[in-house]
């Protein structure tokens, strides 16, 4: 079977860790151009990862009739706009969370998918993130009996790209960045239900002169079986990533640690190139972690969705899932802004990005 070819739109972090787990499965899928509006950018993400094409405009992409498919790394404003113009174009699109900033705009995206006849793909990795996927089959083979109570956590000390401190580009804070995250995976490994009410508690703690978005989160999704999902984000944590979940049922529980169970735990008095993402030092105690993409699932990920592609899997994170999930954090914000629990569903009309809900609680109590 024929190689998926992919265009990267982006060249930083996310673009870095795309291009990695495309490589580690290259019997099915290949990078074969990159697009950055920043100057030198491209070209300079093409030669580190042996890109034979680079742009500095993802309209390119769109053109180049070799490409299948384009994972979107760009800031979260412009993830609207690159997948309606992807999709005319006939091109399938993997996006990364948040799948937008508003509802008018997931919507927009799922049907101009939908009318295209290409897939939009929500690049949501703790769904194939080794250890979570593992409890999930455990649960669902009955191993916890009822699961009552799903928790979640992401922690470390902020964004890699400036863009993501800018409400104005990213919609929101932690909540926005790392709470997409908690908010699918509850949703995910409790079967997909419908989400009954949402509570979340919204703080900027160490982050305010960097940040008008929150940097401290917690949110309480209650889902429609009477599970709950605990979701905590955080961009106050040194020290490198944070990644956990906890899972709790009447006939049992089970606890993963994305990375520390597969890190060595390491003394170094003059430090060393690398431990782990987020990790701004290496001197004195580190946990170096290896295979750190494949811990994340990235890898995983990509390869299930280039099999998309080709028809031989059904997506299991597309945009309706981005769509639950921006949602849910339209509701987590509306709640921390007046204080109260949400019930679902909630769909304000003409909100500009999800912080406002916060920010601006009457238009929150508008949409009650």
């Amino acid at each position: 079977m024929a190689k998926v070819k992919i265009g990267i739109v982006g060249s930083r972090f996310q673009a870095d860790c795309i291009a990695a787990s495309v490589k580690a499965m290259p019997e099915e899928m290949e990078v074969v151009a990159v697009a950055s509006p920043t100057k030198g950018n491209a070209e300079a993400f093409a030669r580190r990862h042996g890109i034979p094409r680079f742009h500095s405009d993802y309209r390119e992409l769109l053109i180049d009739p070799e490409i299948e498919m384009i994972s979107i790394t760009a800031p979260n404003r412009l993830h609207a706009q690159i997948t309606i113009d992807a999709a005319r174009a006939g091109k399938h699109v993997v996006c990364e969370k948040p799948l937008c900033v508003t509802l008018e705009e997931a919507d927009a995206m799922i049907d101009a998918c939908a009318k295209a006849g290409v897939l939009l793909m929500y690049a949501e990795e703790l769904f194939f993130a080794p250890k979570y996927v593992k409890a999930k089959q455990m649960a669902d083979e009955g191993a916890f009996g009822r699961v009552h109570l799903v928790k979640q956590g992401e922690k470390h000390s902020g964004p890699h790209s400036d863009w993501f401190w800018d409400v104005n580009q990213s919609g929101g804070g932690a909540l926005m960045d790392l709470g997409c995250h908690g908010i699918a995976f509850c949703w995910w490994f409790l079967g997909k239900q419908k989400v009954k009410s949402v509570y979340a508690q919204l703080s900027t703690q160490v982050n305010a002169r960097r940040t008008q978005g929150d940097d401290e989160a917690i949110t309480i999704i209650e889902f429609e079986n009477g599970a709950i999902g605990m979701v905590e984000s955080s961009w106050n944590r040194p020290g490198g990533m944070d990644d956990t979940i906890e899972v709790f049922g009447d006939k049992g529980q089970t606890y993963a640690d994305m990375l520390m169970g597969n890190a060595l735990p390491t003394y170094s008095e003059v430090g060393f190139g690398y431990a782990v993402e987020k990790a701004s030092s290496t001197k004195g105690w580190t946990y170096p972690v290896f295979e750190e993409h494949w811990n994340y699932g990235f890898p995983q990920e990509m390869r299930h969705f280039a099999r998309c592609v080709r028809g031989t899997e059904k997506p299991i994170s597309d945009g309706e899932t981005g769509r639950v999930v921006q949602e849910v954090l339209y509701a987590a914000y509306a709640s921390a802004g007046l204080g109260q629990k949400i019930m679902m569903p909630f769909r304000p009309k003409g909100i500009a990005k999800p912080i406002d809900l916060w920010k601006k609680p009457e238009l929150a109590q508008a949409a009650l």
